[in-house]
């Protein structure tokens, strides 16, 4: 063989290996793309059935509201059993409670663009929760740091944000367990759990039995504060990343996707309180960057009195009494006051929106039993 035809030999080899290594290139490619397609396509599946859902949702509002309200009488009166009855339980009642519910918030949140909301510091630190419970219910360091989120930011939150506890509605009442619930599950596991008896302190000791016991202040501060900060620290670095790097385009082009910053600058500037004037110290353009600071101020403080309540079982017991009273009341404040309101200015919603007709006579329009409301006339409200 001639080198001429041994070059042109190894130059059509050469293509071959080229012509292959294209072809698995294109294959390649299109197999992303596939993927890519199909990954597009169950997204758009998931989200146009959690609209479907939750329109669905909305045209039975009325009768879900009445069955929301009996299941939440009977469930509260249940955990109150239980929590009297078998205190070691309770965490699992909580765990069955998030797995459940969260998800089916995920989906009425989709369809409202508030999906953006599971993004914030309760759903991280519920997700801490879950996991020491089902995983490690034994580590006792684990467990101080969830303790500190539950009886801190979360429990706190509770006061500050006006969390109402309204068994008719669905969202208000998930709102309220899932900050009220963690913090209750550890009371429980602390103070009452007789499984974790055997773990507390020495018998020799006549102060009131605790799971864990820590006699050493300073590594309480750490497991109860410093590290419990940090976590928290890690969670605002991600929270940020995500709302106002990864995903600052969708929010600039769709107005109507809420963030709690958004809806807290919202209210706040709507009421003028000291929230929006502190938040404006710095200018308008820094808001964002005085919300993360007021937030760390408010988290900063809630985690070191979670520090006193976890060394006090009265202490703690009177917590939970305020925690539970305030929801309540705050409860009532919103039946009484923001129930009526909605009912009346929904009445005059459908009427606004009824076509106009030629007036009947007097006559039909006494035997009418869909007649307009007279001037004057009380609309009764439809709860």
């Amino acid at each position: 063989m001639s080198d001429g035809e041994a070059g042109f030999d190894d130059g059509d080899a050469l293509g071959k290996v080229r012509n292959r290594i294209a072809d698995h290139s294109k294959k390649m490619v299109q197999t992303k793309e596939i993927l890519s397609k199909q990954a597009a396509q169950t997204k758009e599946i998931l989200s146009k059935q959690a609209v479907k859902i939750a329109k669905q949702a909305e045209e039975h509002e009325r009768i879900i509201f009445k069955v929301t309200y009996l299941l939440g009488v009977l469930g509260f009166g249940a955990f109150c059993f239980i929590l009297g009855a078998r205190p070691q339980d309770v965490p699992y009642v909580y765990c069955f409670f998030y797995v459940t519910f969260v998800p089916l918030r995920w989906i009425y949140y989709r369809y409202k663009k508030w999906h953006y909301y599971l993004l914030d510091f309760c759903y991280y630190a519920n997700t801490f929760f879950i996991v020491m419970l089902l995983f490690f219910p034994k580590n006792e360091k684990l467990f101080m740091v969830c303790f500190s989120f539950a009886e801190g930011p979360l429990a706190w939150a509770l006061i500050v944000w006006r969390n109402s506890l309204v068994f008719s509605s669905v969202d208000k009442l998930v709102s309220v367990l899932i900050h009220l619930l963690p913090g209750i599950v550890f009371f429980t596991i602390r103070w009452w759990n007789p499984e974790t008896f055997a773990a507390m302190h020495p018998e020799w000791r006549a102060a009131r039995v605790s799971w864990p016991y820590v006699e050493d202040k300073s590594y309480l501060w750490t497991w109860l504060f410093v590290v419990p900060l940090i976590a928290y620290t890690l969670w605002q670095i991600l929270y940020f990343l995500i709302v106002d790097v990864l995903r600052r385009q969708r929010f600039l082009r769709d107005p109507e996707v809420m963030t709690s910053y958004r809806e807290l600058s919202k209210k706040a500037q709507k009421a003028n309180n000291i929230w929006w004037r502190l938040s404006g110290l710095l200018g308008d353009q820094n808001r964002p960057f005085m919300y993360i600071l007021l937030q760390g101020a408010f988290t900063v403080a809630t985690m070191a009195l979670a520090v006193l309540i976890f060394m006090s079982y009265k202490m703690h017991v009177i917590f939970q009494i305020f925690k539970v009273s305030a929801t309540v009341w705050n409860g009532g404040s919103f039946i009484l006051d923001v129930i009526p309101r909605q009912a009346v200015l929904r009445e005059k919603k459908k009427l606004e929106m009824k076509p106009i007709t030629q007036e009947p006579d007097q006559s039909a329009t006494d035997c009418s039993t869909n007649h307009h409301p007279k001037s004057g006339e009380e609309v009764e409200p439809q709860y």
